[in-house]
């Protein structure tokens, strides 16, 4: 299999260590690998046309959700696993060197992948994540939350989110939990309801899976000590508003990683959707910015 087949527009699958692994090809340009967060959500969301006009954008729906395969065991559900499979599909593609962009969660697997794989790696994109988690990461986006009816005193459709949230994450089947984090949505953004007609097609089709919530991590995610001697570009984006993953975690990253810049914008969670354009312009100048210095 060429370089050019593995990379042709549309939906691809490749089998590693014995699970399917499903991805899916868009855009031209420089090879940027796209792992979305939760664990357990879908890919859709993540969808970025925008940035499809500049580089060749990898969207992976990660094991465990969509087409892809499911492993045996959901305690093996780890970052280290979802690093493994980026491994594999790079070697997949044939792509000795490629952009990698996570999300969330996907910002822990791309961390670890680029610790792992540091020649492997063209730039990260750590698109709203953490070097850390853990109690005090916990308790931080928790207090946040309780405190969404408040900071959206004129939304009153915000009242009920924060009693949502931990029965999303008591769910036992993918259909409780894909309903429960649909009304849940909302407290990833700075206004939802600011932005309801634009953001709606974007999670027309969102699912969850439970699955991947099983996994059990040999101690909390903690990589500041390791990422000072890592020697990857990176572009850090944080929303100001975002209550799990929010511009305090993001400036902890970025003065942990010294190759970093950071870029704080005003929104939530997903600045690829709430400030598209702002995400778009940092990203490709970032892409471009790394051509010339490699030029």
């Amino acid at each position: 299999m060429t370089f050019a087949t593995t990379l042709t527009p549309g939906a691809h699958q490749v089998e590693i260590d014995g699970i399917r692994q499903v991805y899916h090809v868009a855009g031209t340009g420089p090879v940027c690998l796209v792992h979305s967060g939760g664990p357990g959500m879908s890919w859709e969301y993540l969808r970025m046309p925008g940035l499809e006009a500049h580089l060749t954008m990898v969207y992976l729906e990660p094991v465990g959700t969509g087409t892809s395969g499911r492993l045996t065991d959901r305690r093996d559900y780890r970052i280290d696993t979802y690093a493994r499979f980026v491994h594999g599909v790079l070697d997949h593609l044939g792509a000795p060197r490629a952009y990698l962009l996570g999300h969330s969660h996907g910002g822990f697997v791309a961390q670890r992948y680029a610790l792992d794989h540091p020649d492997r790696v063209a730039g990260l994109i750590l698109h709203s994540t953490s070097p850390v988690t853990g109690p005090e990461f916990w308790n931080d986006a928790m207090a946040n939350l309780q405190r969404l009816p408040e900071r959206l005193a004129h939304r009153p459709q915000a009242a009920a989110i924060p009693g949502l949230f931990p029965q999303a994450l008591a769910a036992t089947d993918d259909e409780t939990f894909s309903a429960l984090m649909r009304q849940v949505l909302p407290a990833y953004f700075a206004d939802f309801w600011a932005q309801e007609d634009e953001l709606v097609p974007a999670f027309a089709a969102f699912r969850a899976w439970i699955g991947p919530s099983g996994g059990e991590e040999p101690a909390p995610f903690d990589v500041r000590d390791e990422l000072a001697s890592l020697d990857v570009p990176a572009l850090i984006v944080s929303g100001d508003q975002d209550f799990i993953c929010g511009s305090h975690w993001g400036r902890m990253l970025h003065e942990a990683l010294p190759t970093s810049q950071l870029l704080v914008l005003d929104c939530g969670h997903m600045a690829h959707l709430e400030r598209p354009e702002s995400f778009r312009r940092a990203v490709v100048e970032f892409v471009e910015g790394r051509a010339r210095t490699a030029a």
